[in-house]
């Protein structure tokens, strides 16, 4: 690692400040963030740590599950409020890498991050979330914009995530056998606004949703409105892992297997 300054605020008020100056980073469970520093893949002036500050805890009120940022994937996952309310959200976090990435990874942590393979970005843009932070309230339309990149300023910090919660919803993932990484995962959610289809793992730019299966879903939400519903290969990515027209058919598999899995 390159040497760098080291803060652990008790504060948001005082972790925003110190995220301000240049080139300072967050780390909140630090499973993408460690490595990158272990490779010098990144040289931060400053590392912000965020487990200080008290952001953890999971509530529902009303038509609302509120989960704080710095909750872990193992806390959603084995979390009784979660498994009642929105259990398809329990389900992905129970299947997101190992036990020891469990353990220590955040929700909060992967949003900001944003990588193109994570898990949580599909549920949080198919069930229409709210991203809030110290600065504002970020739907899940708006928060994501592009591989590894977010709507979040330099200083500005996830406090939680309010999902609505859903009639239906269900998450299937092909997994990258070593990292567990989706190769390509699909969370459909039936809402009181439509259908909702968002995809991970597959798009050149990230998280996105299926909009062509939305409206079949709004018609018939059933595995088989899906079928003849292609995803275009020159959005997919392509890698070692799986080429794209690969994970162009995957999409479709993962989404009837979703829509399947709801029932």
């Amino acid at each position: 690692m390159y040497d760098f300054e080291y803060h652990k605020p008790t504060a948001l008020a005082d972790a925003a400040k110190a995220l301000a100056h240049d080139n300072a980073k967050a780390l909140a469970g630090g499973m993408t963030f460690i490595p990158v520093l272990k490779q010098r893949l990144a040289q931060p002036s400053a590392v912000v740590d965020l487990s200080g500050l008290g952001l953890t805890g999971i509530t529902h009120e009303g038509n609302s599950l509120t989960i704080k940022a710095m909750t872990t994937h193992r806390e959603v996952a084995t979390s009784p409020v979660v498994a009642k309310t929105i259990p398809a959200l329990a389900h992905l976090a129970g299947h997101i890498g190992d036990r020891q990435v469990r353990y220590r990874g955040t929700i909060g942590g992967s949003l900001a991050n944003n990588d193109p393979s994570a898990c949580y970005p599909s549920a949080v843009l198919a069930l229409g979330a709210t991203i809030k932070t110290n600065k504002r309230s970020l739907k899940a339309d708006e928060f994501f914009q592009g591989m590894f990149t977010t709507a979040l300023d330099p200083d500005e910090i996830i406090t939680e995530i309010s999902f609505p919660i859903p009639h239906k919803a269900a998450y299937e993932k092909f997994p990258n056998p070593a990292s567990r990484y989706a190769t390509v995962g699909v969370f459909v959610a039936q809402t009181a606004h439509g259908a909702r289809v968002a995809v991970t793992g597959a798009g050149n730019n990230g998280v996105f949703r299926h909009t062509a299966m939305e409206a079949a879903l709004d018609k018939s939400f059933a595995p088989a409105a899906l079928e003849g519903i292609t995803t275009p290969e020159e959005n997919m990515n392509s890698d070692m892992h799986a080429s794209a027209a690969y994970r162009a058919h995957l999409v479709g598999v993962m989404a009837r297997r979703a829509v399947a899995a709801c029932a």
